[in-house]
C-alpha cells in the first residue's frame, strides 16, 4: 500500500490513485473535528497543500501547542512513529510531521475507498 518515504513522492502516488480531492476533504473533515479553524480549498495544487499544512504546523506548534497535540491525536498519528524524529529544528521537524500526517490521512481514504 505505502513505500513513499516523503511527502512529494506521497501526494504524487495520492494523485496517481485519485484520491488527492479525497485526502483534502478528510484533512478539512479532521481540522473541524479539532475544533480549528482551519480549511484547505479542493481545488488547491499538491504543493499548496503541502505548504500550507506546513505552515499551519508551525503556528499551531509555536503558537497554540494543546490544539496541534489535539490534532495529532484526531488524525491519529502514530506516537511510534512521532518519536522516530531525530531533528530538533522547526523546519525539518514540521516537514516530517506533515509527512507523517499526509501519510495517516491517505489511509484513511484509501482504506474507505477500498471498502
Amino acid at each position: 500500500m505505502l513505500s513513499e518515504q516523503n511527502s512529494i513522492s506521497l501526494i504524487q502516488k495520492i494523485e496517481s490513485e485519485n484520491l488527492f480531492k479525497k485526502l483534502i476533504e478528510q484533512l478539512n473533515k479532521d481540522f473541524q473535528l479539532s475544533n480549528l479553524d482551519e480549511h484547505f480549498d479542493l481545488s488547491m495544487a499538491p504543493n499548496q497543500l503541502k505548504q500550507s499544512l506546513s505552515e499551519i504546523l508551525v503556528d499551531l506548534i509555536t503558537n497554540k501547542y494543546d490544539d496541534y497535540l489535539n490534532f495529532l491525536y484526531r488524525v491519529d498519528v502514530s506516537e511510534k512513529e512521532l518519536l522516530t524524529i531525530k531533528s530538533n529544528e522547526l523546519p525539518q521537524l514540521v516537514e516530517q510531521i506533515t509527512f507523517l500526517i499526509l501519510k495517516r490521512e491517505y489511509q484513511k481514504v484509501w482504506f474507505k475507498n477500498k471498502l
